[in-house]
């Protein structure tokens, strides 16, 4: 038992990698839908590259969305409005005039001739009020064209209605002031009048429920489908254009055939197959970093933040194919390289996305399109992003990705098309969202850094800056070792620009680097400026002990001052494994006949394992020894240089740094011009 735990504690790294990889698989497999794909790929306007198809089997064609829709349209601008014939106002204004119209009949002014006689023209103006029926004032308007059909409903019975024939308040009036005579009226007329206006209401209403439910109905009703292909019948010829109706054939096919499929396939076969998929996508993107890129593969810290990142790419992008694919390009796959480029570098980026598109084009519309426009723009974003502390790039890079997106969405569209004139302009709208969202990247850079405590160059700016709190802190108690971290930066980074190493990290781990010498500042040389040694009262051992541990003092310092790892790398691995030679030769000659233990004043190391940290040790002991010279000319400084790096190579101090032996030669050929032009010779001018 105690074995196998043994063993799975040493490899406890490789077992991570295998559980990190079976969850980001089964993840991403979780997130595919579970259909199957059509076997042939064809859009509109292009030739039939396959042989002649034939139907497998009987199918209905289906109607396009274009199609259902406009038939939908159709039915909404030709369909009848519905108005509510109410019996019941009627008879109640009937009746209501029977009881008013006695109040008129005690009028003693009016002979019962007069009164039998308006009694018959109130009830002859009631019934032709209500012959077709009074409008509602709200519902007048509902119909534009007063020659538009109604149908109104009285009672149980429906029937269709000119829409013009309904009286209007207005209609009325002039029926009652026309049966009434002419003006001037006399009292009874008056009367009469007044009654009439007083009790006749409107009686027809707009019944929008029950138009509403009419147009549902007979959309409802319409058919999705147009047509029928039977089995073995001829579909397309190889070289045919698909258009037209051959279009709508293949389309209806392609959904019958997934359906069919789908309901028909065993489901544990459709997720092995995406499983195979989606690992053998992944388990390249292993191999590249394990082939590639061993440093970062070594590290499942950054191995779990590429994963990370490629999964929520795909998650995001699965999210917009369910909710609606009209937004697939909505989303910015471009973060994808510019985040990966940020935190290591191109060709990683730009490998790590078209992975990942590869794996998004299996579940997306028009695959073909969307993998081209996306590696298209994943090349754009490699060339173009850099620099990202400078504001004005990105806002640069981001205009030429959406600029890209646009002149390749345009070349498609023409193609398929035809003609420009059936470009789908909102896709221009949809590429500027994109761009906008891809400046989030900004935001998910410092997010990151946060979380997976990683380093950015924006952070590496902001870390190069010499007023932050630590380095002014440094130049306050330790000015010379401060000059000496300027001189060795400067050095580094010229270094590092001419063999292709990151200049900026160099930089910021050599302002750094010596930062625990703060802690004794007075026992390293460059601090003495008073000429008093504290050195000439300690024993060599001591003295050794306090050089040495200003890299302890200094990671902890670093430490307290939440540093980066990767910059904490510089200040650990600067000395490597060296001697502090001079005191453990001054051992010797206080010990001549004892055999005196190296290690006792040998640095604990690591050595480097980077070039950029085996960089800084070449400068470092570079610019130090330089120091040292009491007449620098060209052979001299020439000769220290060849000396110390040539010491540092026989002590295998850069065995783990992944540097070339021409890389190491152009090292020092930068080093020995920057000390020449530090230490050129002037001209003496006369007293």
């Amino acid at each position: 038992m105690s074995e196998i735990v043994n063993k799975i504690y040493r490899n406890n790294t490789i077992i991570f990698k295998v559980i990190l990889f079976l969850i980001t698989t089964v993840s991403i497999v979780y997130l595919f839908p579970k259909g199957i794909h059509f076997k042939y790929d064809f859009n509109n306007g292009q030739l039939w590259k396959y042989d002649n198809l034939y139907a497998p089997f009987d199918f209905a064609i289906q109607k396009s969305h274009e199609e259902i829709k406009s038939e939908t349209k159709e039915i909404e601008v030709n369909s009848k409005y519905y108005f509510l014939y109410d019996t019941k106002t009627v008879s109640d204004v009937k009746e209501n005039f029977k009881k008013k119209f006695s109040s008129l009949n005690s009028n003693d002014t009016l002979t019962v001739s007069e009164i039998n006689n308006f009694k018959n023209i109130g009830d002859k103006i009631i019934k032709k009020v209500y012959k077709t029926g009074f409008l509602d004032a709200k519902s007048e308007t509902i119909v534009s064209n007063k020659n538009d059909i109604i149908v109104l409903k009285k009672d149980n019975e429906v029937s269709d209605v000119l829409f013009k024939k309904l009286l209007i308040s207005k209609n009325v009036l002039s029926i009652i002031k026309s049966d009434l005579g002419n003006e001037p009226y006399n009292n009874g007329q008056k009367a009469m009048l007044d009654l009439l206006v007083s009790i006749i209401k409107p009686n027809v209403f707009y019944d929008q429920a029950l138009t509403e439910k009419v147009i549902d109905n007979e959309v409802n009703n319409i058919s999705y489908t147009k047509g029928k292909v039977s089995s073995g019948e001829l579909i397309i010829l190889k070289g045919d254009i698909v258009e037209g109706k051959k279009l709508a054939i293949l389309n209806s096919l392609k959904s019958e055939s997934e359906s069919k499929v789908w309901t028909d396939s065993n489901y544990n076969w459709i997720v092995f197959g995406y499983t195979i998929l989606v690992s053998l996508a992944l388990l390249m993107l292993f191999l590249f970093l394990y082939k590639y890129r061993i440093e970062i593969f070594n590290n499942n810290n950054k191995v779990t933040f590429i994963f990370f990142n490629v999964f929520v790419m795909i998650f995001v992008q699965t999210l917009v194919i369910k909710y609606n694919s009209d937004y697939l390009y909505v989303v910015p796959l471009s973060i994808l390289p510019i985040i990966i480029k940020a935190f290591f570098d191109a060709r990683l980026g730009l490998f790590t996305h078209v992975l990942t598109v590869l794996l998004l084009g299996y579940i997306v519309p028009n695959s073909f399109e969307f993998i081209y426009l996306h590696i298209i723009a994943g090349i754009v974003t490699i060339l173009t992003v850099s620099e990202l502390y400078k504001r004005a790039n990105l806002f640069i890079s981001v205009a030429q990705i959406t600029l890209i997106y646009m002149i390749t969405y345009f070349a498609f569209s023409i193609i398929r098309e035809g003609s420009p004139s059936q470009i789908n302009l909102e896709y221009f709208v949809l590429f500027a969202l994109n761009g906008l969202l891809s400046f989030l990247s900004i935001i998910l850079i410092y997010v990151y850094e946060k979380v997976f405590g990683l380093v950015s160059d924006v952070t590496l700016l902001e870390l190069s800056n010499t007023n932050s709190k630590l380095l002014r802190e440094l130049n306050e108690k330790a000015p010379g070792t401060f000059q000496h971290s300027m001189q060795v930066a400067n050095l580094a980074e010229a270094a590092a620009n001419e063999i292709g190493a990151n200049s900026m990290l160099v930089r910021a781990g050599a302002l750094y680097h010596d930062i625990g010498k703060m802690m004794n500042p007075m026992y390293f040389t460059e601090n003495q400026s008073t000429g008093v040694n504290p050195h000439n009262d300690l024993s060599p051992i001591d003295s050794a002990k306090i050089i040495t541990d200003h890299v302890i003092k200094g990671i902890e310092l670093a430490k307290k001052y939440n540093l980066p790892d990767r910059i904490i790398d510089f200040i650990r691995t600067h000395h490597g494994t060296s001697t502090t030679y001079y005191f453990y030769k001054k051992e010797q000659e206080l010990n001549p006949d004892t055999k005196v233990n190296v290690k006792k004043f040998q640095y604990k190391g690591p050595i480097p394992f980077s070039k950029e940290t085996a960089i800084l040790m070449m400068c470092d002991a570079a610019e130090a020894a330089s120091k040292s010279i009491k007449i620098p000319t060209a052979i001299t400084i020439n000769n220290l240089i060849d000396k110390i790096i040539d010491k540092q190579m026989s002590d295998n101090q850069f065995l783990n740094s992944d540097i070339t032996f021409k890389e190491i030669q152009i090292i020092k050929k930068v080093i020995k011009k920057k000390l020449m032009n530090i230490y050129h010779l002037r001209v003496e001018y006369p007293e």
